[in-house]
């Protein structure tokens, strides 16, 4: 049996396609919950920058490197 949560290598267009549906679902919860999310944008706002930030320091420190 394979683990669930093991270490895994993608190719570029597979984090591509990745990226894609993820965005493609995001957009779908926006649309159907609008409302919910104008309400509530500075928080969203936050954790988006906040979440950017983290990837993007992790990734410029090369703490993920072998």
């Amino acid at each position: 049996m394979k683990k669930l949560f093991g270490s895994y290598t993608y190719t570029w267009w597979q984090m591509g396609v990745f990226k894609l549906s993820l965005l493609a679902i995001g957009m779908i919860a926006g649309a159907y919950l609008a409302s919910f999310v104008m309400e509530s944008l500075l928080v969203f706002l936050t954790i988006a920058v906040l979440a950017s930030g983290y990837i993007i320091g992790a990734s410029l420190s090369g703490a993920n490197k072998k």
